[in-house]
């Protein structure tokens, strides 16, 4: 980023990741919010995705790691975990993967909050078409 780059420099920056990100689902987060809280929608795209989605340290699917393992460990962001979740699909990690991310988190934030990120991931993979996950080769 430069001292020149304007706040709509950032928020396309974010937007263009957030779609490749979170596709649709996220655009909807934005769009939920314009008649109550614009600003927020415009700061999770500008600062969330312009500045720190896009950062090069991190594939895009690690950061989805990261961030299915702090939203089970929060706990109460199931429409959140929804989104992540399918974001997570989107940048490459496997249900088993995602299945996998959300069994370990429960040996660091109990056994309630990842059977509910857990649950969210069942109705996103039945969404999608992914289920059963495990099939014969548990």
């Amino acid at each position: 980023m430069t001292n020149a780059e304007t706040r709509q420099d950032r928020f396309e920056r974010g937007m263009k990741v957030l779609n490749e990100v979170d596709g649709q689902a996220g655009r909807r987060v934005i769009d939920s919010l314009a008649e109550i809280s614009p600003e927020l929608g415009h700061q999770v795209v500008a600062w969330g995705f312009g500045e720190v989605y896009s950062r090069q340290n991190l594939s895009p699917r690690d950061r989805q790691l990261v961030t299915l393992g702090m939203l089970t460990a929060l706990g109460g962001c199931e429409a959140q975990l929804d989104v992540h979740i399918n974001a997570s699909l989107n940048v490459g990690l496997t249900p088993v993967e995602i299945v996998e991310a959300l069994l370990h988190s429960s040996v660091y934030c109990g056994f309630p909050k990842a059977v509910n990120a857990t649950f969210v991931a069942k109705k996103v993979f039945g969404e999608r078409g992914l289920l059963p996950v495990y099939r014969d080769e548990r």
